[in-house]
């Protein structure tokens, strides 16, 4: 499995905070707990980031103080300058991170390290202040302990966290933000597509892009997603779920809405299925679901419990690569893969007026992503141990 490239905007290694100011310092968190406390909505009745639980996390970055003691508190709207750099030039960062709650009644993050190490290289990206990883997981941690009540007890169903920064200099120059604020909110949430386990149709598109080589496409950055509002309405008024991202002249593959985008391809020689995805080229957002499939792909154990001969591959592919698979019926599944849905599979993408068609399943997912997908859940929620992927939050 190819070694995840840095980006072209990311500094080549993030190094610890190498001094007092740049460390969020937990031992000093102060908590202050709501007097109105709401009540639990039914499972069923969630949908995706529109429920948020009682309390929120935040601190904020002053250049001449550091990070300032973080809290955590009631939930509430943020005071900013109208000025600030987030309104005006986009400058904020983000990550998603789910919770789960185990049939142990422990909460639990899925691999949050590598969720952390990608919020300080997309806060380097836009140079913003320097942002503490590991304070911000066990701030993290804190909030998921306080908000437990909110996890959902359902399979598949999560409290979902959105660590953000953002940066707050006050002033219309066309300058870094030396201010920032860091908050974090929760939303239990159910499955992200509701339709559960139906496959999703995708329109490919080329006159629109998503990113450029050199630019902020590798790292999770707020400005990446508005310009997508709109080929994503003109998809939906077409009848299709989602966009499938082309690029370049040759139209490659790249990403499936905010999702990455595999293909299962029955090999020439007989030996299995090639699991392929776009590389990680700077245009590809390295998702922590994404890096799991792989991992997972090139495991022999995983392979042989599942009963599947997979090969991943991280390579570029076209369009045409696709209409050509799906015609020799060579096309087995092709899945969106994200924090959000997980695995989710494609019946069908819209090119050029015609549907290029991808077989479907009973179950609604293939065997390829009905394995990972039941593989992953059960990491998640700590039915099942594998490379310490689950962290439980104490």
């Amino acid at each position: 499995m190819a070694i995840e490239k840095v980006t072209p905007c990311t500094p080549n290694e993030i190094t610890e905070p190498d001094n007092d100011v740049s460390r969020l310092d937990i031992s000093k968190l102060n908590v202050t707990l709501t007097e109105s406390p709401k009540a639990l909505l039914a499972p069923e009745t969630l949908r995706f980031g529109t429920t948020f639980t009682d309390h929120m996390a935040a601190a904020t970055f002053d250049p001449s103080t550091g990070w300032s003691t973080p809290e955590i508190k009631p939930y509430a709207p943020l005071t900013l300058d109208p000025a600030s750099s987030c309104f005006q030039y986009c400058s904020n960062v983000f990550e998603g991170m789910k919770a789960y709650l185990g049939p142990d009644g422990k909460a639990r993050l899925f691999r949050p390290e590598l969720n952390m190490r990608r919020l300080e290289r997309s806060a380097a990206c836009l140079a913003l202040p320097p942002v503490d990883g590991d304070g911000t997981l066990e701030l993290i941690k804190r909030l998921v302990q306080t908000e437990k009540r909110w996890i959902p007890t359902l399979q598949g169903y999560s409290l979902y966290l959105r660590p953000t920064i953002i940066g707050t200099r006050s002033a219309l120059g066309l300058a870094a933000s030396d201010h920032a604020m860091l908050y974090i909110i929760a939303s239990p949430c159910g499955p992200y597509f509701p339709q559960g386990l139906r496959p999703v149709s995708l329109l490919a598109i080329s006159d629109k892009v998503r990113a450029w080589p050199g630019g902020t496409g590798g790292d999770k950055v707020g400005g990446n997603y508005s310009p997508g509002f709109l080929p994503q309405r003109v998809a939906a008024k077409q009848g299709y779920d989602q966009v499938l991202w082309l690029f370049g002249e040759e139209k490659r593959v790249t990403e499936a809405g905010a999702m990455n985008f595999f293909v299962v391809v029955a090999r020439d020689d007989g030996d299995g299925h090639d699991f392929i995805t776009a590389p990680l080229d700077g245009t590809i957002l390295p998702g922590v679901t994404r890096a799991s499939c792989l991992a997972l792909a090139s495991d022999p154990a995983f392979n042989n419990t599942a009963g599947l001969n997979l090969h991943p591959v991280e390579r570029t592919y076209t369009i045409q690569d696709l209409v050509q698979w799906s015609s020799q019926g060579k096309l087995m599944e092709a899945l969106c893969i994200g924090t959000a849905a997980i695995v989710a599979a494609v019946n069908k993408i819209g090119y050029e007026g015609k549907d290029v068609s991808v077989p479907e399943h009973e179950a609604g997912l293939g065997p390829v992503g009905m394995a990972l997908r039941e593989k992953i859940l059960a990491i998640q929620d700590g039915r099942e141990e594998y490379e310490g992927w689950s962290v439980v939050c104490e």
